[in-house]
C-alpha cells in the first residue's frame, strides 16, 4: 500500500494543472508512537498536537513535499518583493495539499482505513505565530529533511517547496531511515554558508536568533502588494540560496 500511496501523490502532482511547475515528490511514512512527536511540545510549543489528538486510533503518519520547479525559485531569487511567481505557487500549492490530502482519505478508506489531515496554512495561533500542527516537523520526523538556519527544512529536494502530512489508521510500514540524520545546512555543518540570513529583507533572520513577528510582517506586506491575488502572506526570500533546489551538503 505504500507503493500504491506513493504513486498516488505522484499522479496528483503531474496532473494537478496549476500554473505552477513541480519536481519529483517526496513521500515518507512514520509511525504515530514515534517518540519524536511528544517532544515537539517542548521544541515548538506545549499545545502542539499528537497524532492521536487528531485520530485517536491513529497508527501512521505520512508526510510528503512538493519541490517548485527551478523556475520559481529563479523568479524568487532576483524579484524585489517576493516574486508573483511564488506568491501564486504558495497559493496553488496550498489548494493542491488540501486536494491531495482529500483524495489520500478516500484511497486510504477504499482500502478500510481512516485518514485525517490538519490544513496546509493558517494553522497557527495568531498572536504567537505557532502552528497546532507543524508540516515541516513531522517531515522532519519522517525522516524528509532536516532544519536550517533560515527555519526552513531542507530536503534531498532542497527546501524550496511546501510540505503536507495526513494521519491514518493504516499500520503502514515505516520508511527506513539512518541512525544519524543528514546534516544538509551548511551554516549547520561547518558554518560556511549565510546566504539565507543576507537575503532577509527585514532582518527578521540572523544567526543567533528569529524574530518570528518582523518576519510575518514581511509576509503581510508582500500580501499587501499582491493585493490581486488571495492571501499571500509569504516572502520565501531565505529559501532562495544553495539548499533552495538540493542539500546543500
Amino acid at each position: 500500500m505504500e507503493e500504491e500511496i506513493r504513486t498516488h501523490i505522484g499522479e496528483a502532482v503531474a496532473t494537478a494543472g496549476t500554473t505552477t511547475r513541480y519536481r519529483s515528490p517526496l513521500v515518507a511514512v512514520v509511525e504515530t508512537d514515534h517518540p519524536e512527536f511528544t517532544r515537539l511540545k517542548d521544541y515548538v510549543d506545549p499545545s502542539h498536537l499528537l497524532p492521536q489528538d487528531i485520530l485517536p486510533d491513529a497508527q501512521s503518519v505520512i508526510s510528503f513535499f512538493l519541490p517548485f520547479d527551478k523556475s520559481v525559485v529563479i523568479a524568487n531569487a532576483k524579484s524585489g518583493y517576493a516574486a508573483r511567481a511564488w506568491a501564486i505557487a504558495y497559493i496553488e500549492t496550498n489548494t493542491l495539499i488540501d486536494r491531495l490530502s482529500a483524495s489520500l482519505g478516500d484511497l486510504l478508506a477504499a482500502h478500510g482505513y481512516e485518514g485525517r489531515w490538519e490544513k496546509p496554512t493558517h494553522n497557527f495561533d495568531p498572536v504567537r505565530l505557532i502552528s497546532q500542527w507543524s508540516h515541516k516537523s513531522v517531515g522532519v520526523i519522517a525522516g524528509l529533511g532536516t532544519f536550517g538556519l533560515h527555519q526552513m527544512v531542507i530536503t534531498d529536494a532542497g527546501c524550496a517547496g511546501r510540505f503536507g502530512s495526513l494521519v491514518t489508521t493504516a499500520p503502514l510500514k515505516p520508511t527506513e531511515q539512518p541512525d544519524r540524520p543528514k546534516e544538509r545546512c551548511r551554516y549547520y555543518a561547518d558554518g560556511s554558508c549565510t546566504i539565507c540570513v543576507d537575503r532577509c529583507p527585514v532582518g527578521a533572520l540572523r544567526e543567533d536568533e528569529f524574530d518570528r513577528a518582523l518576519c510575518y510582517e514581511q509576509c503581510l506586506e508582500v500580501d499587501r502588494y499582491y493585493a490581486g491575488l488571495e492571501l499571500t502572506d509569504v516572502c520565501g526570500k531565505c529559501a532562495t540560496g544553495p539548499c533552495a533546489l538540493q542539500s546543500a551538503v
